[in-house]
């Protein structure tokens, strides 16, 4: 779009983000005129009723678009509809518009057309949150949101990919709430077998199943008095999303097996790296449990959104791994934060810690010299005799293996560890290590 300026400002000592403000207009369709303007970083569109605007077409989706106000530009990103989103003629999953940029869903057509009336966003003053760490604008506006939730009892959704550091932001909300001396306690919804799922959250009672030898509480009544991050939450079972939903509602428990409720004092923080609402449009995800969850949400931005922030994150990490060393190189730097790191912060951290751990002692902070390439290049060369594309499916093996081989080295044999450390789940590593031949000594449930 034709873009007013976009300023971060400071005003009476709060810092903010002005962005072009924009009107959605509908132009073709059941709902021409229909009208929203942008209140916020972000408008979505659909038939849903929670939508900024609201569409009557029966063939777009509940949950169709948005229309994300960005620094410097206009986004529009489907959201996983089942009919699709073209902008000026062109089928996209995520497009830049323009002034002119007609979007189509359905049997509607829809203009965004800049107003002068701005949408300002709030910014964190601090480049610190816990232990997140970050000086750009994506991470100053999620940290300013955090700001404000963590000192409430409102529960708490992050979203984010992968490795963008939602658990380290569930744990600074708990250190920044009024519960910071009770318990914070972790479950990862996708790293439990379903079949044990529901004893792990609500406990159970002696004799309730085969095995049940004795009396277990469950991840509820383990934090009372504090918080409960329940990470990808997304992959909760389907028949154990109401059940959870009682339990946010009345805040009691029932062991599995107990006749009778617990109650329990807990504030629930929830991570997903999934699109829950497209999730309830699929039936995989209850809205009702949503909405509950979603209370305040924040999005932790993945690194490629936060290029900025690359020298600062290396530096840290480069301190807390090899205190003393050397601070890394300008070239080293720029070569980081050229690299689009789709692992995100996680994989920068791996990075940075395998490049300390090859450089050696002696200068753990510089840029690799010529002399490092050598185990590569002689991994390499006799891949050069073979095709290309035999050549590259050939090197991605021998990487995968080598890669799998660390995780699981530093985790100590832990395939979970190992698919922590990867960003992947556990059913993702015992696969691969079927696959190069690798034995699960781990004693961990295969979920093949």
């Amino acid at each position: 779009m034709t873009e007013p300026e976009t300023r971060a400002l400071r005003e009476g000592g709060a810092a903010h983000l002005q962005l072009p403000g924009i009107k959605l207009t509908v132009v073709e369709g059941p709902d021409r005129g229909r009208e929203a303007v942008a209140r916020r970083g972000a408008v979505r569109i659909g038939t849903a009723g929670d939508n900024d605007l609201v569409l009557t077409d029966t063939a777009v989706s509940r949950r169709h678009l948005e229309v994300r106000l960005r620094a410097g530009e206009v986004r529009a990103v489907d959201l996983g509809s089942k009919n699709g989103t073209t902008v000026d003629g062109v089928a996209i999953v995520e497009a830049i518009l323009s002034a002119a940029s007609l979007i189509r869903i359905g049997a509607t057509a829809i203009r965004a057309l800049p107003v002068e009336d701005p949408v300002v966003v709030p910014l964190s003053s601090r480049e610190r949150f816990g232990q997140l760490l970050g000086r750009s604008v994506a991470m100053r506006e999620a940290f300013a949101v955090l700001e404000r939730a963590a000192p409430t009892e409102a529960t708490v959704l992050i979203e984010g990919e992968t490795g963008t550091g939602k658990e380290l932001a569930a744990e600074a909300i708990h250190g920044h709430s009024p519960r910071a001396e009770g318990p914070f306690v972790t479950i990862d919804c996708g790293a439990i077998a379903p079949t044990l799922m529901e004893s792990e959250i609500f406990g159970h009672v002696r004799g309730a199943f085969t095995g049940a030898q004795n009396d277990r509480r469950g991840i509820f009544e383990e934090a009372d008095g504090g918080t409960l991050f329940l990470d990808e939450v997304g992959e909760l079972p389907l028949d154990l999303q109401p059940k959870l939903l009682r339990v946010l509602e009345k805040r009691e428990v029932r062991r599995v097996g107990a006749s009778q409720p617990r109650k329990v004092d807990v504030r629930v923080v929830a991570a997903t790296n999934r699109n829950l609402l497209g999730e309830i449009d699929r039936g995989g995800f209850r809205e009702d449990l949503y909405f509950r969850l979603a209370v305040v949400t924040v999005k932790l931005p993945p690194l490629r959104a936060r290029t900025d922030d690359v020298p600062l994150l290396v530096r840290h990490f480069v301190e807390c791994l090899a205190p003393g060393s050397p601070p890394p190189s300008a070239e080293l730097l720029a070569a980081m934060a050229a690299r689009p790191w789709p692992g995100n912060v996680r994989e920068l951290r791996n990075a940075v810690e395998r490049a300390l751990a090859m450089a050696g002692p002696e200068r753990p902070g510089s840029s690799p010299g010529p002399g490092d390439q050598a185990p590569m290049a002689e991994a390499m060369e006799p891949l050069f005799q073979l095709p290309i594309k035999e050549a590259i499916e050939r090197w991605a093996e021998l990487f995968e293996r080598a890669y799998l081989g660390d995780a699981l080295r530093r985790s100590g044999g832990s395939v979970s560890g190992a698919a922590r450390m990867a960003g992947v789940n556990r059913r993702f590593v015992q696969r691969m290590m079927k696959r190069h031949g690798m034995r699960d000594d781990s004693g961990e449930p295969d979920e093949e």
